[in-house]
């Protein structure tokens, strides 16, 4: 069966609740926003994100679409404006708590055909494992999203090693989806924001990921990068560079090119040169199907995408279906 790893839901409840609760904060959140992204990308934002609230927040809708782009198992995770970086820890957890029971709710009603991720609260490392146990062992969702940061915390953060041991021992699925960009002002226009700094964002948290040794002292871990792992794949020999000729690099056991056939990337990366360099360096088995369904920057017939990339049919079904199915299989079912 075609497994789209990369869809997004939007919990409504959720978000009035917050702007009920801390509505000044709301507002600087909204007011970074409006830097990281310009008053031009936001205006069109907007009714953008507005037209498709059906799609993100109904089923039926959802598995309508499913069919028509021959897709048969969709992963939903919550929209990344959902990760609310800025909350303090009480609302942080209550938040990322909720947003689990709503999506365990939201795949509940086809639960043949869609999978869900939760969310952890990752500004506050002493909590987040908790939020993962919530999120898998509570309501039997397939692992959670994160950002590529949050605040002070990097994915190189020791105080993260706890919930990257608990979610190695959990064989959940950690989705790796930028939320912002800490470049802030400089990409406020032509909507490079998400263009330059979705992919730049994933980068760092991979290079993150890898320069620090988590994936040495973790192997089991299960990480899916979103957009195909950003820039990082299609340029890995730089960071191989580095790790030859810098001490200050050496901080994982092996050159960075080795790690990415540990991780799992998806098909969002909008060119077929693109996702046959992904393959090259990555591995067939660690390539997901992918649509960022249903924003305008993901790919609006993914499957079509992938079997129109002048690969092989042996490769054609890996990414498709069987990729997922293995990853999944590594699961501690709830």
């Amino acid at each position: 069966m075609s497994t789209d790893v990369h869809a997004h839901v939007l919990l409504p409840s959720l978000q009035a609740e917050v702007e009920r609760r801390v509505p000044d904060l709301v507002r600087e959140a909204a007011a970074l926003e409006l830097t990281r992204n310009g008053a031009e990308s936001l205006a069109v934002s907007g009714p953008m994100v507005g037209a498709r609230i059906p799609q993100l927040t109904s089923v039926p809708v959802r598995l309508a679409d499913m069919d028509a782009q021959g897709v048969d198992v969709q992963w939903v995770s919550a929209s990344p404006n959902h990760f609310y970086p800025w909350a303090p820890e009480g609302l942080a957890v209550w938040a990322a708590n909720e947003a689990n029971r709503l999506v365990a709710e939201h795949v509940a009603q086809a639960p043949e055909r869609l999978i869900g991720l939760g969310l952890v609260p990752l500004q506050h490392p002493e909590r987040i494992v908790e939020c993962l146990d919530d999120a898998v062992l509570g309501r039997g969702l397939a692992g959670v999203e994160i950002s590529s940061f949050a605040g002070d915390v990097e994915l190189s953060d020791e105080r993260l090693e706890p919930f990257w041991a608990r979610a190695a021992e959990l064989g959940a699925v950690v989705f790796l989806h930028p939320f912002g960009c800490s470049l802030d002002e400089r990409l406020d226009r032509f909507y490079l924001s998400n263009t330059v700094g979705q992919p730049a964002e994933n980068a760092v948290a991979l290079s993150h990921l890898i320069f620090a040794g988590v994936l040495d002292r973790h192997p089991q871990l299960t990480i899916v990068a979103a957009h195909g792992g950003g820039y990082l794949p299609l340029s890995i020999g730089r960071s191989d560079r580095a790790w030859t000729v810098r001490p200050e690099a050496q901080r994982c056991a092996h050159a960075p090119s080795t790690y990415l056939s540990k991780i799992w990337f998806d098909t969002v990366v909008h060119d077929p040169d693109a996702l046959r360099r992904l393959i090259e360096v990555a591995g067939e088995s660690r390539v997901l199907l992918g649509s960022d369904y249903p924003f305008d920057m993901g790919l609006d017939d993914p499957v079509d995408f992938v079997r129109g990339s002048g690969l092989e049919a042996a490769v054609v079904d890996r990414i498709l279906e069987e990729n997922a199915a293995q990853l999944l299989g590594r699961r501690v079912r709830a």
